[in-house]
């Protein structure tokens, strides 16, 4: 299982000490860029499902392109 934590930076570092002292937990630090993009990716999906549900209102690829 993987989990993505956001810490305040002054609470991060003792709680990361303690997670690195279980033999079980493999940690792993990420930017905050790459973090900003896996929220990004992660609020897409959730619209997506939204989308799909009904919930919310999408618009063509054709639109969106057109705009560029």
């Amino acid at each position: 299982m993987k989990v993505l934590l956001d810490i305040k930076d002054a609470k991060a570092l003792p709680l990361l000490e303690v997670i690195k002292g279980l033999s079980y937990v493999k940690t792993t630090t990420i930017s905050a860029e790459k973090a900003l993009l896996m929220e990004e990716i992660r609020e897409g999906v959730e619209n997506l499902k939204l989308i799909k549900k009904g919930k919310l209102k999408g618009r063509p690829a054709k639109d969106l392109l057109n705009e560029i």
